[in-house]
């Protein structure tokens, strides 16, 4: 598929990945419209980092709940790449009917509104975190899923309703399915930047357990992932992994982040940010075999390099974090 051929829709394109994708695709030199989630101070998100470039993107602010505003987003448009989601795992569990209704609800008026516009590709944005604690290592596609949070049961239902538009309907739908992206612009959410906030603002790192292992992909990776899935037809129908084939744990990942930015500071396992037991995925490493057979896509950032490049992008926005609060 020539994705500069026809209007690129991006839901979630406020967020981390969506909006580095955005600036993939204007690269590219494709037509992109972006969804982000209305707010009454006309906050793009971390599209506003795109500077000069934010005004050859066609901004549509709104809510993926909103049947009709999806269906006026998609329309019009060849190619639909949907990472609009409710991401945090903490906070699917003070508020499970809120992510239900986003990732479920939002993504089945995604489908809907892809089929009416009759959308010729549409990539839909799995997680890693629907494989649970794997049964086995790397975890494949054919893994079974296992809900461990009311986040990953989310994504599940999701993932089948767009599995199910492609059999019953011929939405031509295909699955990426990222393991733990990292890089510039993520929010103190996800791991890395929760470290290295801490790290450069105290002499304390408070963490939830630091046994578990993720499999850590930098963010151009999973946006060339995102591409690749995009262009080949190999992939409609089909579930993708997009991974680094390599596993940390948090407790190994902190060190190395302390190392990097030279800081002494105590890591502390702390009980308030601790996971459910039964909920918290004990290990993740991807299987990216399929991704390289059908889309010759391979990683191509070693973790401790994309870690320094990250870092230095913390240092320089750690006025936009809040160091002293657990983000969920």
């Amino acid at each position: 598929m020539d994705i500069r051929s026809g209007k690129v829709l991006v839901t979630g394109a406020g967020g981390f990945i969506g909006s580095h994708l955005v600036e993939a695709l204007l690269r590219e030199g494709c037509d992109v419209r972006a969804f982000v989630r209305y707010n009454s101070r006309n906050d793009f998100g971390r599209l506003e980092q795109l500077g000069s470039r934010l005004k050859d993107v066609e901004v549509i602010t709104g809510d993926l709940r909103d049947r009709t505003r999806v269906r006026n987003a998609a329309s019009g448009c060849r190619l639909i790449l949907h990472l609009g989601a409710q991401v945090g795992i903490p906070y699917s569990y003070i508020s499970p009917a809120d992510t239900y209704a986003t990732n479920v609800g939002g993504s089945l008026n995604l489908l809907d509104a892809a089929l009416e516009a009759g959308a010729e590709k549409v990539v839909i944005t799995s997680t890693s975190e629907v494989y649970g604690t794997p049964l086995y290592v790397p975890v494949d596609e054919k893994h079974p899923l296992q809900a461990q949070s009311p986040y990953a049961a989310s994504k599940i239902a999701a993932d089948k309703l767009a599995e199910s538009y492609y059999m019953s309907f011929d939405l031509p739908v295909a699955t990426i399915r990222p393991f733990n992206t990292f890089g510039p612009r993520q929010s103190a959410r996800a791991i890395v930047p929760t470290i290295a906030v801490q790290a450069l603002s105290g002499s304390t790192i408070r963490l939830g357990s630091l046994d578990p292992t993720r499999d850590l992909i930098h963010v151009e990776d999973t946006v060339s992932g995102f591409l690749a899935v995009a262009r080949h037809e190999a992939s409609i129908g089909k579930v993708i992994n997009i991974g680094s084939g390599g596993e940390v744990s948090i407790g190994q990942l902190a060190e190395l982040i302390i190392m990097i930015l030279e800081k002494e500071v105590e890591v502390i396992e702390d009980p308030d940010r601790l996971r459910p037991k039964r909920s918290e995925v004990q290990r993740l490493l991807c299987n990216y075999s399929l991704a390289k057979e059908l889309l010759g896509w391979e990683p191509k950032h070693i973790l401790e390099d994309g870690l320094r490049r990250t870092l230095t992008w913390i240092k320089d926005n750690l006025r936009t974090y809040k160091a002293d609060l657990y983000n969920v």
